[in-house]
This record gives C-alpha cells, structure tokens and sequence, in this order.
C-alpha cells in the first residue's frame, strides 16, 4: 500500500493537503504504524532527573512494549525489556522503586541492574550446556541521551540521535537552558489518562494553534477575568516551522504569563522572583536569545509522539497508540532544578500546569472532548472519507496555521512507504524567517 497520495493528498500545486480518515480507524494501518515508525524512529523513554540514583528504576511502555527505565549500580543508563529471559513473565511490576535485583515472581530468576542474570533456583538441575550469560536481560538496539532526554530505538541501522534531531535541537535548547548552571529535571508525579481517539489526533492537536480560540474560549476568558493575556506583543506573532525529519514547531511571543514572564496574572508578589529569572536569562545569553527564551510560547513536536510545550509552564507529553481508536498519554512537568519542591517558584509552575494542561484542567478535557468528537465522527466513512489540513499553504505559516501538521504527515506517509524523511518544507516560496520577533 503506497501512502503517499492513498492516504495524504499533498498537492502544492493548488495549495490543498488532505489526509484520508482510514488512517485513524485501521488496524492495518496501526499494524504498519508500528512496524515502519515505532519500530524505526527513536522514541523518548524519560529524563536523567527520573532515575538520579543508581538502583532508580521507571517501568514503562515505549512504542508498544513494556521497557524498564533505570539507573544501574555502576550509574549508567540503560533500558531492559521488561520481561524475564526464562519464561517471558513480567519483570518489574512496580511503577517505580529503587532495587539492586529484579526478581521474577514466577520461577524466581533473579538479575542485577545491569541485566546479568545472577540466580537460577535450583541450579544443579541444568546441564553444562546451560549457560547464564545467554540469559542476561535483553534491551532495545539503540539508547542515547540529548541533554538528558533519553530515547530509545528498536532498529541498530537507525541514523544517531544527534542528527535525527535534526533543527530541533534549537528549540530543545531554548526549553533546556532555562535550567541555567544547574539544569532541568521532572518534578515528581505524573498525568496517566487514555483518550478515546487515535493516537496522531492528539500529536495534531497539541501543535495546532487553530482551535485555541474556540476550543479552549473558557481558559482565555479566565486568563483575562484573572489579569492575564494583556500582552498586545503577542497578537499575530510567530510561525509554524518544519524542523526536518518530521519534528515541528510553533513559536510565538508568550499571550500570558508563563514562570519566566510576568503578568498581573500572577501577582504582584511574584513580580520580583518571576522578572529576576527573565533578566537571569538574559544576562546569561544576551538580550536577542534571553528575550526569546523567557518571553515567547512554543509547542515542540519531536516525531512520531513527544510534545514538549513551553506555554503556561512546559510540560513533556509521550502520545502511546493503543488501538486505532485508543490513546495512552503520559505528561510530566519539567522544572529549573533550582525551583526546589516547596517553594513558590515551583507552586506556580504546577498552578499554571495543572490550571491549563492538566487532565482537570481547563485545556485537556476541551481537548478530549474534541478529539473524541472527532473519532465519532469518523464513522461516517465513506461517505465522507477526508480531512482537510491546507491553513497556511499560501503563505509564510502562522501559528494558528498548519505547516507544523502537514510536517508530520510528510513524515508520516514517507516513513510508511519505508522512503525515509522527506525534504524540509515551507509550502510557499517565501523564505521562513529564522525565529518570531522576541519582545521589546
């Protein structure tokens, strides 16, 4: 089945970009999804800051099968699949911990963190030929690390990290260096929740600025009943750009408070902390690049499924297809390191979190609701069988335009034909601006 053209309709020519509405109800194509981009594409797994001692250990589930993230007895990283070696039963059936051994309940086979197979109860039953080292724990090809975001990858033919990065690294910094000397971590806790929906209708939603305005009107009118969203800087700024390699971005000059940018929003008791980290910012990286980072919004998308925003605070959100019709979504705040638990600093970092992206907040139900209408609606195939994805096409994008989506479709349809990454595209002749203008 070629994709391309089948599925995503990308005509330059007349400005029109479709997507075939199969590609969210068909278990054949989950099957593929799986196969040509979960199992190709690197995938994040979590941050250093979640395992910071050795024995720390995260179970989780990174592109369809259960991983175990940890911090062995020597410090190194690694990832195990979570799956004893003897008879397949699950290893690890903790969330989280601290260990020296993983036993299994069911024969007992016991191994060390770095996957060594230790025990075997009642040895003398095996042979000679039996050989424990055969046995150590087995791991995905790939694991590396960017700035202390590890990722994973099942194909040992895949490009380096590095470069599948590609342009977004940019704005990985941009998000990273807030953390200053002392870096970023993941405050403690995280929003688990599935979402009747398929999975890449929630990567479009969380990098498309269209539907904000109707969408999410409610946030907006709390902001401005609450002396927020009075930055006039902030209307019809920024761009949608396409980083290569399916990543994407919108950037804008920030249209509320966010930790590093103060508004009435947050009170005037916040105001000296809050403007002490902008200008902190901006004395370490200039004017132009310490403006950009504390005073604009970006909602990053590195492909296929994390969504780093850096809005109201700057959460990391991993998208897990279930069925074609199902989400598993895993979102964690990422905070200074400096904002130490307690403090104020932090309290509204989570304030404003929990206010806009939490699961109770005011965004992701609106959200949910959304995107669930949307699957629903889906049933109406064939008779109405597209969705269209054109905003912009015409024109150098804007936020609330929709290259950043197109960029993953591109990516998506090339990777399912098994043709690699396309060409970076802007959709008009005009050349893209390098950033939005940062604030004066």
């Amino acid at each position: 089945m070629a994709y391309r053209d089948t599925i995503v309709c990308d005509d330059r020519s007349r400005g029109i970009f479709r997507v075939h509405r199969s590609a969210m109800t068909s278990e054949r194509i989950l099957a593929d999804e799986r196969s040509h981009i979960f199992n190709k594409c690197w995938l994040y797994v979590g941050h250093a800051s979640e395992v910071a001692k050795p024995g720390d250990y995260l179970r989780r589930w990174v592109g369809g099968k259960p991983v175990i993230f940890l911090r062995d007895s020597g410090g190194t990283v690694r990832v195990h699949y979570n799956t004893c070696t003897h008879r397949g039963a699950t290893l690890c059936r903790e969330a989280s911990g601290n260990t020296r051994v993983f036993q299994c309940f069911y024969h007992a086979w016991t191994f060390d963190t770095t996957g060594k197979l230790m025990i075997t109860p009642g040895a003398e039953a095996y042979t000679a030929g039996f050989d424990k080292a055969d046995y150590a724990l087995r791991g995905p090809a790939r694991v590396a690390e960017y700035r202390g975001l590890y990722f994973l990858n099942h194909d040992p033919d895949a490009m380096d990290l590095r470069t599948y990065l590609a342009g977004a690294t940019e704005y990985l910094d941009l998000i990273l260096d807030q953390g200053g000397d002392e870096g970023m971590r993941i405050v403690d806790g995280a929003h688990l929740y599935s979402v009747r929906t398929n999975w890449k209708l929630m990567v479009e939603n969380s990098i498309d600025g269209y539907h904000a305005p109707t969408v999410h009107a409610t946030y907006v009118d709390f902001v401005k009943d609450s002396g927020g969203g009075t930055n006039p800087a902030a209307l019809g700024t920024g761009q949608g750009f396409d980083l290569g390699n399916g990543h994407a971005t919108m950037e804008s000059v920030a249209a509320w408070a966010k930790p590093t940018y103060w508004e009435p929003f947050y009170g005037d008791a916040a105001r000296p902390e809050v403007e002490a980290k902008r200008a902190r910012l901006i004395d370490r990286y200039g004017a132009e690049r310490g403006e950009r980072i504390a005073g604009n919004f970006r909602n990053l998308l590195i492909f296929p499924n994390l969504i780093i925003n850096d809005v109201a605070a700057i959460t990391v959100r991993r998208i897990e297809p279930v069925a074609p019709d199902r989400v598993s979504i895993e979102a964690w705040a990422l905070a200074p390191v400096e904002e130490a638990n307690g403090s104020a600093a932090l309290q509204r970092r989570l304030d404003s979190f929990l206010t806009f992206l939490g699961p109770g907040g005011f965004a992701s139900p609106d959200d949910v609701e959304a995107l669930e209408s949307c699957q629903q609606g889906f049933a109406a195939q064939p008779g109405v069988e597209w969705s269209d994805i054109s905003r912009g096409m015409g024109r150098v994008p804007l936020p609330n335009d929709e290259l950043q989506i197109r960029t993953f479709w591109r990516a998506w349809a090339s990777q399912m034909d098994g043709a690699g990454f396309p060409e970076q595209v802007v959709d008009v002749e005009t050349p893209q601006v390098s950033q939005p203008a940062a604030r004066s």
